[in-house]
């Protein structure tokens, strides 16, 4: 489980594709600095487990395997080396809960729709896959390639498509690879797992209809 604090800004070194996987390397510093073999550890909001590590220049170079699973639901294959990513190591019991419940387990993927420059901040648009936007509330949590973010406004493009909008705070600026995604970017979503849980015991159960509504 992880809070969607960044922890660290890390640099993929490579991403090694095969058929229906791929070995991911990144750079990592503060995330290395007390890793271990079989760590969880989430890589722009997809939790992975570190299957090899090497000293390089005051950092680690962590590998993980990447599954077909994975690739089709996250934009973790987009990678190329060089590019930045938002890592966090696995909560803590004892420390403070300072996001909301992330586990790692990217539900899909939204595009940058907009990027509208505040006095102090900055507000982000992103569109919102037809099956997760009943799960993203105003003032609720989301987490954006692993960010624990909190929900501004919610609304449905011209065309129908779902979006929503987060302020990004000077901070979350600093310490995260968000400010480096652009307008037709595409980027992880993981929705409150919260609202997921509530929706299944309300209708486990119920008969369904044959396009799969209740």
């Amino acid at each position: 489980m992880f809070t969607g604090i960044i922890e660290e800004v890390g640099e993929v070194i490579q991403l090694r594709s095969a058929s229906s996987s791929a070995v991911l390397r990144v750079r990592a510093a503060t995330v290395g600095s007390d890793v271990s073999h079989g760590a969880s550890i989430a890589v722009n909001g997809v939790c992975l487990t570190v299957v090899g590590q090497q000293p390089a220049e005051g950092a680690l170079e962590l590998e993980f395997d990447v599954m077909a699973e994975t690739l089709q639901r996250s934009v973790i294959g987009g990678l190329t080396a060089g590019s930045r990513v938002n890592l966090e190591r696995a909560a803590r019991v004892d420390s403070r809960l300072d996001g909301h419940i992330v586990q790692g387990h990217v539900d899909g993927t939204g595009t940058v729709l907009a990027r509208t420059p505040g006095e102090a901040w900055e507000t982000f648009r992103f569109s919102v896959p037809a099956g997760l936007a009943r799960y993203i509330a105003e003032k609720g949590s989301i987490a954006v390639d692993g960010v624990s973010l909190t929900v501004a406004a919610v609304g449905a493009g011209p065309d129908g498509t779902d979006w929503f909008e987060v302020g990004l705070i000077p901070e979350t600026l600093r310490a995260t690879a968000l400010p480096d995604r652009r307008i037709g970017d595409d980027v992880n979503l993981e929705v409150d797992v919260l609202a997921k849980y509530t929706e299944r015991l309300l209708t486990y159960g119920r008969p369904t209809t044959t396009n799969g509504g209740t």
